[in-house]
């Protein structure tokens, strides 16, 4: 099924001279770029971006939580409460440089673009991904300095939210509509 994710160059991808790399690895797999710019977020945009939803706080302090219990780290803070500081070191860390938002458009783009990536934390990620090549961070790392994991780019997790998070990123004049040369019915 043809369809179209976000695919956001963070900070730190941009800072490592990444994005054509990335670029890249999503033309390869037969994938277009539709829609592409570099900006600088406020914490504005950052804040829309990562939106203040509460099933996705408290599964992001579930997930911290269980990390520090398998760690033997006796948790004070509630689930919302961690949430709600990951959130905050979200929307720093992604207003503290420019970032490079595209519209990817293809057969099953959202799942594929998130296998590309590969796992949040890059030193899970398989080798053969971006993040896995291309990323050294930890979550114990990320602890330790007291920010968010640094995995180089953002994809949209499911269509609801790829349509969200486009239409936060991009007007639909800046959309564009081509076909690619391996896009032909005739083989």
């Amino acid at each position: 099924m043809i369809e179209r994710t976000l695919l956001l160059v963070k900070p730190d991808g941009v800072r490592r001279a990444l994005i054509g790399t990335i670029i890249s690895n999503v033309e390869n797999v037969g994938l277009k770029v539709v829609a592409i710019k570099m900006v600088w977020p406020s914490k504005e945009i950052a804040g829309k971006h990562y939106i203040e939803d509460e099933n996705w706080l408290l599964n992001v302090g579930n997930k911290q939580i269980a990390t520090y219990k398998e760690k033997g780290i006796n948790v004070k803070s509630s689930a919302r409460d961690l949430g709600v500081k990951v959130r905050m070191q979200l929307i720093e860390s992604f207003s503290s440089g420019p970032v490079v938002p595209m519209v990817i458009e293809g057969n099953e783009a959202i799942f594929i673009v998130r296998k590309l990536l590969g796992a949040t934390e890059p030193r899970k990620s398989d080798p053969s991904t971006i993040r896995g090549r291309y990323s050294m961070d930890s979550y114990d790392m990320a602890d330790k300095m007291q920010r968010p994991i640094l995995n180089l780019a953002h994809a949209s997790e499911d269509k609801k939210t790829a349509d969200r998070e486009i239409a936060l990123w991009f007007k639909k004049s800046e959309i564009s509509e081509y076909s690619r040369v391996d896009e032909s019915a005739t083989i």
